[in-house]
Parts: structure tokens; C-alpha cells; sequence
């Protein structure tokens, strides 16, 4: 199904919109579920009513998560409103929500503990997780041109949902940053000397055929590997596999007897907020560091800190009884 006329298509639409490999390979999923579901029936026979019945499987039967139905209904909704050119309109569905698990975090002697049993360039990874705030795609992504040291700022460029942010550096990092830019430069000078080099956002290397020479444009973190473009099909080195920094953290929680706890990469994510709210910092401020859309996204948080959110204290604790 994966490569039938009619999904290639409709891949090539996305393409041609300039929307990223990842929403790509999402909306791809989620509309050949929707097909799969309506025993292989091609779209333009189906309607408005069969996408609330996928919507309301999706939460019923398969039980995703909220979001998880957004993305599919804004996949179902791209192959209509947009491909088909068929709107499907209003359809005044109501998401089924689930009680919100709170996240896992760890606090500061815990990232540390981990931190240390790791070494250079996972313990770099997970130290900008949770010093900048970044989700681990956002981070295998980075290139050169994205750390301003003088300014303590890294940009997250084309982060969830195609928007760039500014976030915060930590000066700590700063050598152990330079040392993997130098030897990511090195290893692009090999690959240079062979024609190839970093894989290139969108169009950039047919607008610019010589970008891939530009250490400005060099993953930080890169592939071990050289592989073909999905896109333009050029031989070209990717960024590292987010199932490298995986592995090493399955390792560090072994070795740190945290392996019975829900630790992700995202965890470092939700511990960078988390402490940014108890030692003061206001709501809003997180919210832009971390990049959310909706600051209800962000109160999450408050909910983890309980007592502590804001570093705020009871009042009943200044009253001598």
C-alpha cells in the first residue's frame, strides 16, 4: 500500500507544498490507516461520515491519546481540503479525552547521576536536553550556524509544528560543543573531498549547489553513515539516529538502577521545565522556551511541582501557631 499509485501521489502533493519529511511520513500513516480501515475503498468514495467513524475508532478501539487524534484528523483533513480538493467541512467532532498521565521527571542529583555515567557525545546530547529544553529530534538536528555562544542562545529551527525558536545555552557546554563541531567539520572535509556532504533542508541545495561545503551547515551530532536523500535521492550524510542516544540512555539508567522508572530522551525535556518553574522563572517564559503553542500545554508542569511551583510556599507556612 505503502507505495501504490494513488499514496505516491499524494506524497508528491506534500512534497510540492514544502511540508517536512516527518509531517510526510506522518500524514502518509495515517492516511493509509484511514483507507486500510474502509476495506482498501478509495477516497473520493468515501466522506465526511466515514472520517468521523475512523476519528471515533481511533479513540474508542485503538484508545490514542488526544493529540495522536488531531494529527490524524489533520492528515484525513490534508487529503480532502486540500488534495481531493474536496472539503469535508464542519465536522463538530469532539476528541475523547483521557485522564493526562503527569510526566516523569527527575530533579537535579538524578540528571546527575546519569549525566556522569555517560561520556562525550551522549553525555552532550542529554546534557542540552535538559539544559536547553530540547526535544531529541530537535537536537540531533542541530548545525553549526545554530549555537551563539556569545549570546548563550541555540535556535531550534523547523521544531513541532514548522516553527523556529530561541532557547538557552548553557556556557558550561561551550567546550565540549566546540570539540564535536570540530570533529564534525573534520569528517565533512572527508566527504566533501568525495562530493558529498550534510543533507540540506528543502531546496537549499538546488538554490545553492555549493551549501553542502558550508561548515555553517554541518550536523553537530552526524550520522556514522552515509545514505541517499529520500528526497532528492543524492548521497548525502544525514544527522545522527535518535536510536543511538536511546541505547545509551537504557545503559545509564541500568547503570544508575533507574531502569524501573518511565526515563525517556523527553524526560530531560520535561525536568529542564520543570525546574525553570521552581526556581522562579514565570509560565509564560517557559512557554517560549519550550516552544508550545498553547500555554495549557505548559501548566502541565505546575501540576508535576505541586507546593513547589514558582518556588511559591504556602502562607500558612509564615504563621506561627
Amino acid at each position: 500500500m505503502g507505495s501504490s499509485p494513488f499514496l505516491n501521489e499524494v506524497r508528491a502533493s506534500i512534497r510540492l507544498r514544502g511540508m517536512s519529511l516527518r509531517t510526510e511520513k506522518t500524514y502518509i500513516y495515517w492516511i493509509r490507516n484511514f483507507i486500510r480501515y474502509n476495506n482498501y475503498r478509495h477516497p473520493r468514495d468515501l466522506g465526511p461520515d466515514e472520517v468521523m467513524t475512523f476519528l471515533g475508532y481511533l479513540a474508542a478501539k485503538r484508545q490514542v491519546a488526544i493529540n495522536t487524534q488531531k494529527v490524524a484528523l489533520n492528515a484525513i483533513a490534508f487529503l480532502y481540503n486540500q488534495f481531493l480538493d474536496r472539503p469535508l467541512g464542519d465536522l463538530n467532532f469532539t476528541f475523547a479525552t483521557r485522564p493526562r498521565r503527569l510526566p516523569e521527571v527527575l530533579n537535579i542529583s538524578e540528571v546527575g547521576a546519569i549525566l556522569r555515567s555517560m561520556k562525550g557525545r551522549d553525555k552532550l546530547i542529554f546534557s542540552l536536553l535538559f539544559g536547553s529544553g530540547l526535544r531529541i529530534t530537535e537536537c540531533l538536528r542541530l548545525r553549526v550556524k545554530d549555537f551563539n555562544f556569545s549570546q548563550g542562545t541555540l535556535v531550534v529551527r523547523d521544531g513541532k509544528g514548522g516553527k523556529d525558536r530561541v532557547t538557552i545555552l548553557s556556557p558550561s557546554l561551550q567546550p565540549a560543543i566546540e570539540t564535536a563541531m570540530s570533529e564534525a567539520l573534520a569528517l565533512q572535509q572527508l566527504d566533501n573531498a568525495k562530493g558529498i556532504g550534510p543533507s540540506l533542508p528543502g531546496v537549499l541545495g538546488k538554490k545553492y549547489p555549493s551549501a553542502y561545503r558550508d561548515p555553517a551547515w554541518m550536523f553537530v551530532f552526524p550520522s556514522t553513515s552515509i545514505c541517499t536523500h529520500p528526497i532528492t535521492g543524492i548521497l548525502c550524510r544525514h544527522h545522527l539516529h535518535d536510536s543511538v542516544p536511546r541505547k545509551a540512555l537504557k545503559h545509564a539508567t541500568a547503570d544508575t538502577n533507574m531502569r524501573h522508572r518511565r526515563i525517556s530522551c523527553h524526560t530531560f525535556r520535561h525536568s529542564f521545565a520543570t525546574e525553570l518553574l521552581k526556581s522562579g522563572r514565570d509560565i509564560r517564559t517557559v512557554q517560549e522556551l519550550l516552544g508550545h503553542y498553547d500555554v495549557r500545554t505548559t501548566q502541565i508542569y505546575t501540576h508535576v511541582l505541586g507546593n513547589q511551583f514558582a518556588g511559591t510556599s504556602s502562607p500558612l507556612d509564615f504563621l506561627a501557631v
